[in-house]
């Protein structure tokens, strides 16, 4: 594989997903070009993705091989109070994108969601028809369908909730849950109804630089693909292995088997995505929960 081959232009280099995926292919030998726009460093350059022109010029200065274009905006409860920010993130800079991959005949990797999906009827094949119930789902269907339209060379990667290495707790959905866990003076009440099946962001880089790999050897790879991690957890059940991880008592959390409340954004039950599409080409990544939990939490646990 040549060198010239291995040019990645990543949007979203700077959250919680991108930084492993920047620095999977930065250790790999790719040559990678990561872009942010808020939480800049110096290995990073600053774009503004919903410039078309400013993305654009980027691009074409880069002159990349491949692009893989994880920026969004992933909070459902954010999407909902900041729609218009939502749209402009998730759907019009999916469209610049997808539309300067296709002029330069660029194949793209667009990351999406298994909340694409409604929940109800478990698990979710590549082929199967989106329904999102929130916003957020919505405009991730919206971005792939955009992303697919362009150019059938194109690759979706459908991934489940997140957690990894954060530079805040409330970085990733799993690992805020520790703070009910840590403010053993709040009684709280914690959701043990959606179930979810989390994902390392570290086993999700090593998808991408897989998929890539194998698009370099075969060039017609293309379409959907998922990954679910290969546990099943509520909420209340993530903080009760956080708990037994650490120590940590958790006396003062109850769980609450109900559905939840109807005023925040909507979220699906159980959105497990069937993986074997991944798994016949030989990629299979899955952190063991407990141990991942263990490593990425453990400076934030004060003793």
């Amino acid at each position: 594989m040549s060198t010239d081959e291995k040019k990645v232009f990543l949007t979203g280099a700077s959250g919680l997903l991108g930084r492993a995926i920047y620095k999977k292919f930065k250790s790999g030998g790719w040559d990678i070009q990561g872009t942010a726009f808020t939480r800049v460093t110096e290995d990073l350059i600053k774009v503004d993705i919903t410039n078309e022109k400013e993305l654009k010029d980027t691009v074409a200065k880069f002159q990349p091989k491949f692009i893989i274009h994880c920026a969004a905006q992933r909070f459902p409860d954010k999407c909902d109070k900041n729609p218009k920010e939502a749209e402009l993130l998730n759907v019009t800079a999916t469209e610049y994108i997808a539309a300067i991959a296709q002029q330069r005949m660029i194949p793209l990797i667009f990351i999406s969601t298994d909340y694409v999906f409604d929940g109800k009827n478990p698990p979710y094949q590549p082929i199967s028809e989106p329904n999102p119930v929130n916003l957020y789902g919505k405009t991730k269907a919206e971005g792939e369908t955009i992303t697919l339209s362009k150019s059938l060379k194109n690759i979706i990667l459908r991934v489940p909730v997140l957690y990894g290495p954060v530079t805040s707790l409330s970085e990733s959905a799993v690992t805020s849950l520790l703070q009910n866990l840590l403010n053993t003076e709040k009684p709280i009440t914690v959701s043990n109804y959606e179930k979810r099946r989390p994902a390392h962001v570290d086993d999700i880089a090593s998808i991408c630089f897989d998929l890539l790999q194998q698009k370099i050897k075969d060039p017609e790879l293309k379409g959907i693909f998922q990954w679910s991690g290969e546990e099943v957890f509520t909420k209340y059940q993530m903080i009760q292995v956080m708990s037994e991880v650490f120590n940590l008592k958790m006396d003062h959390i109850t769980p609450d088997s109900k559905e939840p409340d109807p005023s925040a954004a909507a979220r699906p039950f159980d959105v497990t995505l069937d993986s074997s599409r991944l798994k016949s080409l030989g990629i299979h990544h899955h952190t063991i929960f407990k141990e991942g939990i263990k490593k990425d939490l453990a400076k934030w646990v004060q003793k």
